[in-house]
């Protein structure tokens, strides 16, 4: 038990001051092992994500690595629920997406403009 004069236990998670009594057990919900809370496997979804960014402002070259990197951090986020990179993953998989779309219009664009000019016979 605490003396008059000492400072109370403090609880490391919560901050909180708790009677010496309850300080000894600390459980967090929702969690099967208190010891392995927070440790996932690394995933390479903010590179993903970056890159996917990147692929959109810079004519489309870096999206289908950022969708291929993201879609593999994506099927290891799925193994483990509550991966934090998930949500980096999908925005990667979809900004990806998006970027190889504009860039399939932009060559179907390009394709028709020059055959309309092979067609219209300009030297």
């Amino acid at each position: 038990m605490a003396e008059d004069g000492a400072p109370p236990v403090t609880n490391v998670i919560s901050g909180e001051a708790q009677p010496a009594s309850q300080s000894e057990v600390l459980y967090v919900q929702g969690m099967s092992n208190p010891m392995n809370v927070g440790q996932y496997p690394q995933t390479q979804a903010t590179v993903a994500l970056v890159l996917s960014i990147v692929g959109l402002a810079v004519c489309c070259i870096f999206a289908p690595f950022g969708l291929f990197m993201s879609t593999t951090a994506l099927e290891t986020t799925k193994q483990y629920p509550g991966h934090p990179d998930h949500g980096l993953a999908q925005a990667g998989r979809i900004i990806g997406w998006i970027a190889v779309g504009i860039w399939v219009l932009v060559a179907i664009f390009y394709l028709l403009m020059f055959v309309v000019l092979v067609a219209s016979g300009v030297e």
